[in-house]
């Protein structure tokens, strides 16, 4: 049954099929965080950078990380990695802000 989507993802079991499959959702959550960062500039008509951003950077740094993991590339395994603690520290510098001014 899958042996059609794993020709044309080129993979050779189904294994590989599943981290292709999360690899790619990975992708589009990192995406997604572009997209969200645009609309919000659009709609407040200057570039504006919403917490929600950080998140899906967090979450899609982090899929990706695995993925990267698991297909053991080091060069994708470096990039990554900055990425997530760039992303978590960002995500600590705002909370850590919004606590000192509660």
């Amino acid at each position: 049954m899958t042996e059609w989507l794993e020709k044309l993802l080129h993979v050779g079991s189904t294994t590989e099929l599943l981290w292709v499959i999360f690899g790619l959702a990975a992708q589009l959550m990192f995406t997604a965080r572009f997209l969200l960062q645009w609309i919000a500039s659009e709609r407040a008509r200057d570039s504006v950078m919403p917490v929600a951003f950080w998140y899906f950077s967090l979450a899609g740094g982090v899929m990706l990380l695995a993925y990267a993991l698991y297909r053991a590339d080091p060069v994708f395994i470096l990039g990554q990695a900055l990425g997530v603690v760039i992303y978590a520290r960002n995500l600590w510098l705002i909370y850590a802000k919004r606590r000192r001014e509660a």
